[in-house]
């Protein structure tokens, strides 16, 4: 595996964004496919399903229902034709690297808790590449040694 992305990066491939462009531009080069673990996947199936909500109470926020269908529904093509491919862990692995990470840096760095288990699984797999558009993931996972490139 050479990347493994985060939620801000799925969203800008899935949502038009200021970042889709970069991302899809990367995707594209990529020499595999985009490797994806089941929670990252639910932190964006939630991410687009609580900006459908947030858009139903007060339309200036978040995106219509209809929208975050669309996405879900790429992003399911896109599994199902082998563009993304959702790749087994081990969690008890993965929690162990993202205890390490959060005794580390969260005291100091203040980590959310899916952002170290974002970088804990790209460090488990053995990813060199963190795809992501979110600032302080880029410095966590730059301090553990990975290549953000975007």
């Amino acid at each position: 595996m050479i990347a493994y992305p985060d939620t801000s990066f799925l969203c800008a491939l899935y949502r038009i964004q200021m970042n889709s462009a970069t991302a899809a531009q990367h995707a594209a080069q990529m020499p595999e496919a985009l490797h994806v673990s089941s929670p990252l996947l639910f932190e964006f199936r939630q991410s687009l399903r609580w900006q459908a909500y947030l858009h139903t109470k007060d339309p200036a926020k978040g995106f219509d229902r209809s929208s975050a269908q669309m996405a879900l529904a790429k992003l399911q093509a896109n599994i199902a034709g082998g563009v993304v491919v959702v790749v087994p862990v081990d969690w008890a692995d993965v929690a162990s690297i993202a205890e390490r990470l959060s005794a580390q840096y969260t005291w100091t760095e203040g980590y959310r808790g899916f952002d170290v288990l974002h970088v804990a699984t790209a460090l488990h797999l053995g990813a060199v590449e963190f795809l992501t558009f979110d600032t302080k993931q880029k410095n966590l996972a730059e301090a553990e040694g990975l290549l953000v490139p975007l």
